[in-house]
């Protein structure tokens, strides 16, 4: 690569800019290390914006006894709201329950209850998952969201959408997460802190000189060639953290990854109040279906192995006939695939922890250093999204004793960017950014404050009407929050925006879609140099 400009040498370089990545690139900022990460494509384009949206505890796992892993999840559930009440808030999920339903057998709990209690079946008593609620309830340490209760589905809103056969139903807590948002939020904090983002940049080849790591990029847009040193490597690549290691780096690794996708339906809006439903199945499968953008329901997920990671997922037809019987078996009236409006399928990058099925896989994350070489590098496998934070301390930890930082762990009560505010007052600024700018609807000013929070006021400015906002190009997307997401978001594309920054892909029509790509792309080049 003689053609290539080198970089000074930087504390870390982090390979992959999906939410363990991007986390872990914040702390390290955070802590006085110097960081560089490299995202192929744009941040959260892949695992990290197609998960189910929740920071939960993963209440099926205590069918599998990880306490451990439900016990973190259930702590930083909290954590987590406290730091971003803009795009994370507390939801109310109703599992409806019925004496007669039946559930996979091969997990730990079922094997103990065919020994211990034969009789049932499969069954579930329902004494037993008000005690796992129970668990669920007082496992993590919860303060702001409220405890499990019992609902009658006869006569309440809960109870329309559903069959009559469900009587009762126990409803918790979790809360929601606009996932792609918080990949970038963290990236734009990292930034901030000093670290640099490069999206749309591949890593070709990956070597250790000596103590230092050697690392050659290419940027997919312009061809142009860098060589990076960096004193540990991270390699934070998902679904490729398998490939990073035996084609960039090539390491004498057995490690590996599980590639699970999970795919997604949405539908129009099958009910009216603002809770999630937890359906259970016999073949130890749980689905939900939640209030989605509004006007829409998000139906999922599956679990398939998926064996490639450069193939792109997608929701195939199975997987939408088999989400739409498995929501029939609840719903009172049926939905079929003209209700559907939009699909999307992500890759969840599992340890392989040689589990019989996708299902049972673990969801807990493993780190793993590797300096047998000289240099070392860190490889992240696993993970959810709930305990990303956690991850990316447990990440410090393990470099640390290789790279010291300045300082310590800190992430547990920092606010992302536009998230300094209370819990309980997003409704509160919704009303404040409708008053000092008359002419946003309610809508606009909701989807706003859910976006950025403390920033809106900033990206709107001084101005006055709709019209000093510049052009509209429909669903309230205007050249103003254009140019910001360029400029403080590392939005590159008219894909970054409607379908990871925000969701008004949803609302928008394709001509409108390529208008604003054809707005970006005039303006790409300016916002290169300006960055520069």
């Amino acid at each position: 690569m003689s053609d290539a400009h080198q970089k000074e040498v930087s504390d870390l370089f982090i390979i992959g800019g999906g939410i363990n990545g991007c986390g872990i690139a914040r702390d390290a900022a955070g802590r006085g290390l110097s960081v560089i990460l490299a995202e192929m494509n744009d941040l959260a384009s892949a695992t990290s914006s197609a998960s189910t949206k929740l920071f939960h505890g993963g209440l099926r796992y205590l069918e599998y006894f990880e306490v451990r892993l439900v016990r973190e999840a259930l702590i930083e559930r909290e954590v987590l709201l406290r730091n971003m009440p803009h795009i994370s808030w507390p939801m109310r999920f109703v599992l409806p329950y019925h004496k007669d339903m039946r559930f996979e057998a091969s997990t730990p709990m079922s094997r103990i209850l065919s020994a211990v209690m034969p009789w049932m079946k499969g069954r579930r008593p329902a004494w037993l998952i008000r005690l796992g609620l129970f668990l669920y309830d007082h496992l993590g340490g919860r303060k702001i969201l409220p405890p499990t209760r019992t609902l009658s589905l006869t006569d309440t809103p809960e109870g329309v959408p559903l069959e009559d056969r469900f009587e009762k139903a126990y409803e918790y807590s979790d809360c929601w997460v606009e996932d792609s948002r918080l990949v970038v939020l963290n990236a734009r904090d990292a930034a901030d802190r000093g670290a640099e983002i490069l999206t749309r940049t591949q890593v070709e080849k990956a070597e250790r000189e000596g103590d230092l790591w050697r690392i050659e990029t290419r940027n997919t847009e312009n061809g142009e060639r860098v060589v990076h040193f960096a004193r540990m490597l991270v390699n934070a690549g998902g679904p490729w953290v398998g490939d990073i290691i035996q084609t960039k780096v090539r390491l004498n690794s057995s490690e590996g990854v599980r590639l699970v996708r999970g795919s997604h339906i949405v539908t129009k809006r099958l009910f009216d109040h603002d809770k999630c439903y937890f359906f259970q199945g016999t073949d130890g499968r749980i689905i939900f279906a939640i209030p989605y953008e509004t006007d829409f329901t998000l139906i999922g997920t599956t679990d398939a192995e998926h064996e490639d990671p450069s193939q792109s997922p997608v929701c195939t037809p199975d997987e939408q006939r088999y989400l739409i019987d498995f929501a029939n078996q609840y719903l009172a009236e049926d939905i079929s695939e003209d209700d559907i409006v939009w699909t999307y399928s992500g890759v969840r990058p599992l340890y392989d922890d040689g589990a019989r099925s996708a299902t049972a896989a673990t969801r807990d994350y493993t780190l793993k250093v590797d300096a047998a070489g000289g240099a070392p590098v860190l490889n992240v496998f696993g993970g959810k999204i709930t305990t990303y934070r956690r991850l990316a301390e447990s990440a410090l930890e393990k470099i640390g004793a290789h790279v010291p930082a300045k300082s310590g762990p800190w992430t547990a009560g920092a606010s992302l960017p536009g998230g300094d505010f209370a819990v309980d007052a997003v409704d509160a600024r919704i009303d404040a950014l409708g008053e000092d700018y008359p002419f946003l609807t309610a809508f606009w000013a909701k989807r706003l404050i859910r976006a950025y929070g403390t920033d809106a006021p900033r990206l709107l400015g001084d101005a006055k009407s709709a019209a000093d906002l510049g052009r509209d190009f429909g669903a309230t997307l205007t050249e103003a929050e254009l140019s910001w997401l360029m400029t403080h978001e590392f939005a590159r594309t008219a894909e970054d925006v409607v379908w990871r920054r925000n969701k008004l892909g949803l609302r928008l029509t394709q001509a409108e879609i390529d208008a604003i790509e054809d707005w970006m792309a005039e303006r790409r080049p300016s916002v290169r140099a300006a960055a520069e």
